[in-house]
């Protein structure tokens, strides 16, 4: 057995604040670094909650950037609003503050977000109590030194963290059978950001199988309970905008599915293959001479809106996306229902996520995280799982490449991907090829034994471990050859010419290795027992 020490020891909280004392070191680093327009949308919304009444938060119009996110998120944006003020007024101006790019506002804005992963921090703390101190550090260094996070939070700007830790702490507490705090801080973490919804059939079957089924006195005791905390939680959230008759102006904010199927930057998802196919048709057919018009807007283009009508193929309703979620989500659901528990809820909420990044509406390159985070609690389960994690975890990092497009950043976000692979690589290494090497040996001598053989036999073990299949390594390999077509051979060979192609690519291969994770994740899912 693995020596077992218990998180609350002296010895593993200082090495949990070393872990992220070096990640926070990081992140401070990069505070002049790039960001993208979502520091100015998050500066907005410091000033809409700061400078109006609650009940026009979400009809303000001053900026295009219109508070979208739910009630929570922006009485948290009102919180730090307190703190912006005191620091510079001119941030939670809101007419004269616009676009406003003074050091004071990006140095707090940035610095909350780093502060603001102490929530992340007791998420993973909380959800690697029971594992050995080997496990639990390598949980803490795949997601505290998250190259994804680090990418989408500290450069690219957002509160990633934040929200992930709310969703690891719900993960712990349903892991440990505490369901009613589970779903309370899940009910929480949706009046953050409502795009986690996608996990709430996971949870709705999960709680009313484990949690509420047995006995109809029983059951409907448990039921009352669970729907009254949930209740709570959104009548906190959105009650005050009930009382101001805000509800349908909330909602529209929040679901503008006037956005299009796709983001400017196709996510690796299942549309890229359709909008592919879709194009690949039209074009044929119109060397045939049919005549088939070109689309008037390009998939690729640089602003978020309505994308693009399909020429040939059925046009994508978000009603159809939906349904396609639900389908790709049964037979996980199905499995819950049959087997509530709590040691496969964080797969079964990973592959919600990843459900809902495969074929939802508008999905976001940045999505990737939800199911990569929660992944990396289970990534320590078994050698397959640490090969599963590897992989995806590089392609959902390499995939978000894009979003810091200026070329001074570009060596930082090589660098954290490497430097991320070859801890992984030793990490996993260190943990299961030891493993591997014991049981194969055993096995080995068990076998010599049974035949009358004697000396060595464990010759065998050197060849386990973390070894990476062909088909695992012949994909990382392509990972490389389309960053070097698309960062240095195509500008070299075509200049400006079809410029759309090095993103088609990386959207299109990422895609790939993401289907695979999905298809894995059921795959894994089904067969536990």
């Amino acid at each position: 057995m693995e020596e077992q020490e218990s998180p609350k020891t002296p010895v593993a909280i200082a090495q949990l604040v070393w872990f992220f004392g070096i990640a926070s070191t990081i992140k401070l680093l990069l505070i002049p670094s790039y960001h993208s327009t979502d520091l100015e949308v998050h500066r907005h919304w410091l000033a809409i909650t700061h400078s109006l009444p609650l009940s026009q938060w979400y009809s303000d119009e001053t900026s295009e950037w219109t508070l979208d996110y739910p009630p929570f998120f922006a009485y948290l944006e009102r919180f730090l609003s307190a703190f912006a003020h005191l620091i510079d007024p001119q941030i939670v101006h809101l007419h004269d503050g616009l676009n406003y790019k003074a050091n004071s506002a990006i140095y707090f804005q940035r610095i909350s977000v780093i502060v603001s992963d102490l929530f992340l921090l007791y998420g993973v703390y909380r959800s690697t109590q029971t594992l050995a101190s080997f496990k639990r550090n390598l949980i803490w260094v795949l997601v505290i030194w998250s190259p994804g996070l680090i990418i989408v939070d500290h450069l690219h700007f957002q509160y990633n963290g934040f929200l992930f830790g709310w969703l690891l702490l719900s993960i712990s507490f349903l892991a440990q059978g505490r369901d009613v705090m589970g779903g309370f801080l899940f009910a929480v973490l949706l009046c953050f950001k409502h795009l986690f919804a996608v996990a709430a059939p996971v949870y709705f079957v999960y709680l009313l199988r484990h949690y509420c089924w047995g006995g109809v006195v029983r059951g409907f005791t448990r039921l009352s309970v669970m729907g009254a905390v949930v209740v709570a939680v959104f009548a906190a959230a959105y009650g005050p905008f009930v009382y101001h008759g805000q509800i349908p102006q909330v909602i529209r904010r929040m679901f503008p599915f006037g956005r299009g199927l796709c983001h400017a930057y196709w996510a690796p998802n299942f549309w890229v293959f359709y909008i592919m196919l879709d194009k690949g048709i039209a074009f044929f057919l119109r060397k045939f001479g049919f005549n088939v018009l070109a689309p008037a807007a390009s998939f690729t283009g640089g602003l978020v809106g309505d994308a693009s009508p399909f020429v040939i193929l059925p046009q994508i309703t978000p009603m159809a996306t939906f349904i396609m979620v639900l389908l790709a989500l049964s037979p996980c659901l199905f499995k819950t229902w049959r087997d509530p528990r709590p040691r496969l809820i964080a797969r079964s909420i990973a592959y919600a996520f990843t459900c809902g990044f495969l074929f939802g509406w508008h999905v976001h390159e940045k999505a990737s995280l939800h199911f990569v985070i929660p992944l990396a609690i289970v990534a320590v389960e078994s050698l397959e799982d640490a090969k599963h994690y590897f992989l995806l975890s590089i392609v959902s990092c390499y995939s978000l490449f894009p979003l810091l497009h200026e070329a001074q950043e570009y060596p930082i976000k090589v660098l954290l991907l490497l430097l991320h692979s070859i801890l992984m690589w030793f990490c996993f290494s260190a943990q299961f090829t030891k493993n591997v090497s014991m049981k194969a040996g055993l096995q080995a001598d068990k076998k010599a034994a049974q035949f009358g053989l004697k000396g060595s036999s464990r010759c065998a073990a050197e060849k386990g471990g973390f070894v990476l299949d062909w088909v695992a390594k012949s994909y990382l390999f392509g990972v490389l050859i389309v960053e070097i077509w698309g960062h240095f051979l195509h500008p070299y060979l075509l200049g400006d010419k079809f410029p759309f192609v090095p993103l088609m690519l990386i959207s299109i291969y990422c895609a790939l290795g993401i289907l695979h994770s999905w298809i894995w994740q059921l795959k894994r899912i089904m067969i536990l027992a």
